[in-house]
């Protein structure tokens, strides 16, 4: 699994390291939901442009812990998506996404008279679905994305949030 993580970290960041000549770099936050995990999270965002219609886009979410009864769960993910822009307007700018996704679950415990259990899993998944920027002529842009990723941890990803040109 780490070596997972670190594979991945190093393709985004040689990615990133060739984008410093390129303009309308974004970062910025989301709110997300999982069906599959039904839960709530948040996350972080990133927009580096590699074309003139293409751009990279890698995040970091993480869902807020779900009690379940005796359980509790949690959830991660790192995504690191190529967005096609089909449409640029002054307004909105649509695009699809495709890319790799890492999902890490953990379930624990506290049961009486058996003690604490814990486990945790992490599988890779593909990331394809579609988003939108919303230009509403401010210092921050609107966003929204659907996606779906497919994998072991199957599930509709629905979020919104705001990007800031750096």
């Amino acid at each position: 699994m780490k070596k997972t993580i670190l594979l991945f970290t190093l393709i985004l960041m040689g990615s990133i390291g060739t984008l410093y000549a390129q303009d309308n770099k974004r970062v910025g936050g989301q709110l997300i939901y999982g069906s599959n995990i039904e839960s709530l999270g948040i996350g972080a965002i990133a927009e580096l442009p590699v074309a003139s219609k293409m751009v990279i886009s890698p995040s970091f979410s993480f869902y807020f812990p779900k009690d379940q009864g005796l359980f509790k769960q949690s959830a991660w993910e790192l995504n690191g998506n190529l967005n096609y822009l089909f449409i640029e307007d002054e307004k909105l700018t649509f695009y699809g996404l495709g890319g790799l996704n890492y999902t890490s679950i953990s379930v624990s415990s506290n049961i009486a008279g058996v003690g604490n259990f814990s486990s945790s899993a992490g599988r890779i998944g593909v990331n394809l679905g579609a988003g939108a920027n919303f230009d509403i002529g401010m210092s921050f842009l609107p966003f929204a994305e659907i996606k779906y990723i497919l994998g072991d941890f199957d599930r509709l990803v629905i979020g919104a949030g705001v990007k800031f040109n750096l």
